[in-house]
């Protein structure tokens, strides 16, 4: 019983912590996520190198582990005034080719990240970003300005 304990203290420690250090540290996997596999893997390490003497106390926390994390999942689908808090929100990091200053230093995003991640998606300059969003996985979304000034839709045919 007192497996169960520690593993339901380690999964809110956990989520607690990665809530902290914040979403622009990862891009792929959620800071939380990355944590997560990494607990269980080593709780199944020492299951399996019989460091803890019983594979069945392993199989205890990383099933409780299982359990919160879907658990949390229906929270999220059953409560949507509590998704903000378990996943947090996207916020905006850019609007109208100005970089959002207060919301980047809260979000301990730099300039030169944002700057890099734009160069990535192939925006060379700021101008060109209507709109910028750092979503809640970390990754940062780019709406730019249209130069060709249709709508974003496809361009008519042409009579040929």
């Amino acid at each position: 019983m007192e497996v169960i304990y520690r593993a339901a203290f380690m999964f809110a420690f956990l989520w607690v912590i990665t809530r902290i250090v914040g979403r622009s540290t990862l891009g792929e996997l959620s800071t939380f996520e990355l944590l997560l596999y990494v607990t269980m893997g080593d709780l199944v390490q020492q299951g399996v190198t019989q460091q803890d003497q019983s594979v069945t106390s392993g199989v205890l926390a990383v099933s409780v582990f299982a359990l919160l994390t879907v658990a949390l999942s229906y929270v999220n689908w059953r409560w949507p005034r509590v998704r903000p808090l378990v996943q947090g929100v996207p916020v905006v990091v850019m609007r109208d080719g100005e970089p959002e200053l207060e919301t980047m230093r809260s979000e301990r995003l730099s300039l030169d990240d944002l700057a890099l991640t734009a160069r990535e998606e192939g925006i060379t300059r700021f101008a060109d970003i209507d709109l910028a969003v750092l979503e809640v996985n970390g990754r940062i979304s780019f709406f730019t300005r249209s130069s060709s000034g249709n709508s974003g839709g496809p361009e008519p045919p042409q009579p040929g």
